[in-house]
């Protein structure tokens, strides 16, 4: 393990925290980093959002630095407060905006380390040509699946050696299989007792495609006459849900619950977990999901087949296939056993492959390796030298321990 001779102070640049799968990641990866290592803030271009309130008195959250989308003074804005914060590490979330003025008042600032995290594939979160101009002063780009990496190396051609996958990770003692979570549902929402419960976990934006979900139900009510649909987050396309949930008659059976703190009851309460959306890379609340030992019926987007394994721990259907969705969301639901499987096999698959420690340490490590790597560059030239002399399988050994 790589460690500098103090914490880094990291700051975070996003546009906003409202809840949202990047959002709730990133206050969970701050959460858990050892101070001793690492003391993280974050910086929002625009209004701190629910999260960032919620998080400003264990974190310094700063917010309020751009004054429209085109307002160029947001660099030496961001640049003087990264000085006054003595930041070692600079990390962009997202596309867009944040990562341009982000890594450009870094680079301004003297930051050290400068690194940009991306979450999707495809737009929102395609890389535009004014990003790609600052990839020479990037010493990292963070994808969150081995498939994402390649989609960065490959389509979003940034230099391979600067591309890190440090896979998303959620906390698989927070969400876990609870039993007692059905019947608290049903009873706080008013379901039968002989409900069946789907639902979806995702801010209400355009991308996250929740109408797909309505229509869905839609056609699951004749064969499916107790089903309820959870919809959990909160956001602009619930203009676009509302009347649709009106015309196809299912006010009583679509529930649109806002944004919650208990995400982790409401997906174990569920029978099938779903996402329908039109471009993901590692979606979180999959992995939540499936901690939880709730089966996915979800979209064959980005690198959600990593984690939604056919017949293992879910199903898969083509973006946009209505008819494809509704006919696999109700196979699980007529097959008690098959569900119980995938979710037993989900949770495994989570705990072995996507905890919140192995994202942490993925990210306290790499930050550590570049910051120790351009503070003391004669130091790593004779550790390389060293290493060279030593057998392959020892050089090997000390990379993996980074």
């Amino acid at each position: 393990m790589t460690h500098s001779s103090h914490p880094l102070t990291c700051c975070f640049v996003i546009t906003s925290m409202p809840v949202g799968g990047a959002e709730v990641l990133l206050v969970n990866l701050m959460r858990r980093m050892d101070p001793r290592r690492v003391r993280p803030e974050v910086i929002c271009l625009k209004e701190a959002g629910p999260l960032g309130e919620e998080i400003a008195e264990e974190f310094p959250v700063h917010s309020e630095l751009i004054g429209g989308k085109y307002d160029v003074a947001v660099v030496p804005r961001i640049a003087k407060l990264l000085k006054k914060r003595s930041a070692d590490v600079v990390i962009t979330v997202g596309a867009g905006d944040k990562m341009f003025w982000g890594r450009l008042a870094a680079k301004l600032a003297g930051v050290p380390v400068i690194a940009s995290a991306l979450h999707s594939t495809g737009w929102p979160d395609g890389v535009g040509k004014l990003n790609r101009l600052l990839t020479p002063i990037t010493d990292a780009f963070i994808g969150v699946a081995e498939s994402h990496g390649e989609f960065l190396r490959e389509f979003e051609k940034f230099p391979a050696s600067k591309v890190n996958v440090i896979r998303n990770g959620v906390d698989c003692d927070r969400f876990c299989p609870d039993a007692d979570a059905r019947a608290s549902v049903i009873d706080e929402l008013g379901l039968p007792e002989n409900a069946q419960i789907i639902g979806l976990v995702a801010a209400l934006r355009h991308e996250k495609n929740h109408s797909m979900l309505v229509k869905a139900a839609a056609k699951l009510r004749e064969q499916h006459p107790e089903l309820h649909t959870l919809i959990v987050g909160e956001g602009p396309e619930r203009e676009t849900i509302e009347p649709l949930r009106r015309e196809l008659d299912l006010i009583d059976r679509v529930h649109l619950l806002g944004n919650r703190s208990d995400t982790p009851r409401l997906l174990a309460a569920m029978d099938v977990f779903t996402l329908c959306s039109l471009n993901e890379a590692s979606p979180v609340s999959i992995l939540e999901a499936l901690a939880c030992g709730t089966p996915v019926v979800a979209t064959d987007v980005g690198s959600i087949k990593e984690t939604v394994l056919p017949e293992r721990t879910g199903l898969l259907v083509d973006s946009e296939d209505v008819d494809g969705f509704a006919n696999a969301i109700s196979r699980l639901l007529s097959e008690p056993e098959t569900r119980q499987t995938m979710g037993q096999t989900g949770r495994q698959l989570v705990t072995e492959t996507g905890s919140l420690t192995s994202m942490v340490d993925g990210y306290e490590n790499l930050m550590h390796r570049i910051y120790n790597r351009k503070r003391h560059p004669q130091k790593n030239v004779g550790l390389s030298k060293q290493q060279s002399r030593m057998p392959m399988a020892t050089v090997a050994g000390k990379r993996s321990a980074v």
